[in-house]
């Protein structure tokens, strides 16, 4: 797997990652993997990533069912970026935040306050329920 190589790694060896619909065009999440999360999700056509906060790989979707299907990986001119062109599964729309929203991006700075703009597709309660 010499294409990993290709890829310049942070000095705690990762990469940022950007997971876009490619349907849509919409930017869902942004993530980072490890060579290990990356080398799986190119293998198994479904994102992969390092959970810097449970310092584990998590495959996405294992605990929401909100899985993405991976359709194209690209890296950037900078050797530096990872971009996901995603299909987002599990529920229609697609919900990639573990909010129960389309989208991670989901305030946008209005007068000088962050405004949530995008609503609640499900209720993160039964997304996560133990």
């Amino acid at each position: 797997m010499k294409w990993l190589d290709d890829i310049a790694w942070t000095a705690d060896g990762l990469v940022p990652v950007i997971a876009q619909e490619a349907s849509s065009g919409d930017v869902l999440m942004f993530a980072w993997m490890n060579r290990e999360a990356l080398a799986l999700t190119a293998a198994k056509g479904e994102a992969v990533y390092w959970s810097r906060s449970r310092a584990r790989l998590w495959h996405k979707g294992e605990e929401s069912g909100h899985v993405q299907k991976v359709l194209e990986i690209r890296l950037d001119c900078d050797e530096d970026v990872i971009l996901l062109k995603i299909e987002q599964l599990g529920h229609t729309p697609g919900i990639a935040c573990h909010t129960g929203r389309h989208a991670c991006f989901y305030r946008t700075l209005r007068n000088g306050v962050w405004e949530t703009t995008e609503p609640v597709l499900k209720d993160p309660k039964s997304i996560y329920a133990a």
